[in-house]
């Protein structure tokens, strides 16, 4: 199926260009998106009539969107889950989830705007794309831990599995400093008996 493309659109084509698509692509995206027109001869004059005013429109939302770019560029936002020690989330974070923690922050964001790189399923630092205009992308950062505290030391640099080593390290020290006292408090008990025990020889003697 032809349609006329009314904006850019990734991987197809540039605004005002006649492309090739799959009749399901173009019914249940590209035409009630608005992206597209069918590529009749009515409908391409059409076009052709309103192509001014249409890439005046797409330069004024291409310029806002270069600015919310700017500001949210490189914005890191955090996502409390809860996870395994190992750091496996139970669950996901979703694109809602994303677009939820930055509209928190004073950034509109809709879901359908972001896309993740991959799925994320563990506690972290990802990266996520946010397209905010057929033209202009921003990426921000998802910092994935299971309490806010976490969260700041993952953000200092320190990974999942070194805050465990860290964790792990602490608890044999204090396991290794209490038997230490126990073993100090064993050999006072000693001490004491052997003082005891001279005190009655003296006794025995005299």
């Amino acid at each position: 199926m032809q349609v006329i493309l009314l904006e850019r659109v990734a991987k197809l084509g540039q605004m005002g260009e006649v492309v090739d698509v799959k009749p399901g692509y173009a019914r249940n995206f590209l035409l009630p998106q608005g992206k597209a027109l069918s590529a009749s001869k009515a409908n391409i004059e059409a076009f052709e009539g309103r192509k001014a005013q249409l890439e005046a429109d797409n330069l004024e939302t291409k310029k806002e969107a270069d600015a919310m770019a700017d500001k949210l560029n490189g914005q890191q936002f955090v996502v409390i889950r809860s996870a395994s020690d190992s750091g496996a989330l139970y669950g996901s974070v979703t694109t809602r989830d994303a677009a939820d923690v930055a509209t928190a922050e004073g950034f509109t964001i809709d879901r359908k705007q972001v896309v993740l790189r991959s799925p994320i399923k563990d506690l972290g630092l990802h990266e996520v794309t946010v397209i905010l205009h057929p033209e202009v992308e921003a990426t921000i950062q998802l910092n994935v831990a299971r309490s806010p505290e976490e969260a700041e030391l993952q953000a200092a640099g320190k990974s999942i599995q070194e805050l465990a080593a860290e964790e792990e390290a602490a608890a044999e020290f204090e396991i290794s400093e209490l038997f230490d006292d126990i073993g100090s408090a064993a050999n006072d008990d000693d001490d004491l008996a052997d003082s005891v025990k001279a005190q009655e020889d003296d006794a025995d003697k005299a």
